[in-house]
């Protein structure tokens, strides 16, 4: 049955308006002005005394903008999300939120990343460690197809602020990846000898130059300080083996020092011997080579003498060669002269003096 609302709107049975009525907008904003001026202290519901609260909230947003960057810190301020300048230590001003926003890292502060394990390796109050090995990550293949378990931690601060907050998103677990990668990268190219032993240091350095070198590839903004082993071990189910293998090569490595040892002493004594026996040999060469020229020079000389004038050099080789054949027997010389008067004597005594005594029975 049609019918036409009549009446201010009644329905046809009189109970109020058809359907949902939209709100006042104008009853709604007086409304609200009256409840803040009712809010305010008496005198400042006037225009003036709105201007003069509005004025003080400008000046208290426009005071939060100040900040102070400590020595040790960085102060980066952002105007709308984007980077505006860099602050010096101290008291600064800059525009507060939600136009402006500052940030300050700490640049000097060296952060702490652990890879193997997980916690303080020194002992605790109850007698253990609180050390927790991640197996993930310390177990890594050699140069010399070994699984070595490397425990290493690495320390890097803040080198660039700007890089820093704005090229990665989560600086510890990048630079965590990122050493993790580059330790294996070297541990890859060292045999399991060398990292236990005298490769350490070295391993140490390549790691760290080859981690700092991809961090600035990256642009992170951040300096490697150290990157520090922990330990280097053979994997657990095989580490007594291994160390069997250790005490075998130290005896023998202690087996070839003692050789090594005797060689250096019985050597060079030898060689000291052998250079005094050809010393001695050169000598006497040289002292009988000297002698056989010496006696061919005077042969020599005697010859020419001898052809010079026969009779007289006859004459004094002859004297030479009696004077050395008679120089050690007894002699009598008498004048030839007087020697008509000597009487021949048998020497009797002297031949019975040098005669030998007969042994008595």
């Amino acid at each position: 049955m049609a019918w036409n609302p009549q009446g201010g709107g009644q329905g046809p049975w009189g109970r109020g308006p058809i359907g949902p009525q939209p709100p006042d907008i104008e009853d709604l904003i007086r409304r609200g002005q009256e409840n803040f001026r009712r809010m305010l202290p008496k005198g400042l519901g006037t225009g003036r005394g709105i201007s003069l609260a509005a004025v003080a909230i400008v000046a208290v947003w426009l005071a939060s903008g100040f900040y102070r960057v400590e020595p040790a810190e960085r102060g980066v301020e952002l105007l709308f999300g984007k980077f505006w300048d860099d602050a010096t230590p101290g008291l600064n001003w800059f525009f507060p939120a939600p136009i402006g926003q500052v940030l300050t890292p700490n640049v000097e502060q060296i952060n702490r990343v652990e890879l193997g394990f997980r916690g303080a390796a020194e002992p605790t109050r109850f007698g253990g460690h609180g050390k927790r090995d991640v197996v993930e990550e310390s177990l890594m293949l050699t140069a010399d197809q070994n699984i070595s378990d490397i425990d290493f931690v690495v320390q890097w601060k803040i080198r660039n602020a700007l890089e820093y907050l704005f090229n990665i998103r989560d600086p510890d677990a990048s630079v965590k990846v990122l050493a993790e990668s580059a330790m294996r990268e070297v541990i890859g190219q060292t045999t399991l000898q060398q990292a236990l032993t005298e490769g350490r240091l070295q391993v140490e350095q390549r790691t760290k130059a080859l981690l700092q070198r991809i961090l600035d590839e990256y642009g992170a903004g951040v300096e490697i300080t150290e990157v520090k082993l922990q330990k280097v071990d053979p994997p657990n189910p095989v580490i007594d083996a291994f160390n069997e293998v250790q005490r075998a090569r130290q005896d023998k490595e202690r087996k070839q020092n003692e050789a090594e040892a005797y060689r250096n002493r019985v050597v060079p004594q030898a060689r000291g011997e052998a250079a005094k026996a050809i010393q001695e040999a050169t000598a006497y060469k040289e002292q009988v080579v000297k002698e056989a020229e010496g006696e061919a020079s005077r042969f020599l000389a005697v010859l020419e003498g001898y052809k010079t004038n026969p009779e007289v050099n006859a004459q004094r080789l002859y004297i030479e060669a009696m004077e050395e054949v008679l120089k050690s027997t007894n002699k009598v010389i008498i004048d030839g002269q007087s020697g008509n008067g000597v009487q021949p004597y048998l020497p009797l005594p002297e031949l019975r003096r040098r005669a030998p005594e007969k042994p008595r029975p």
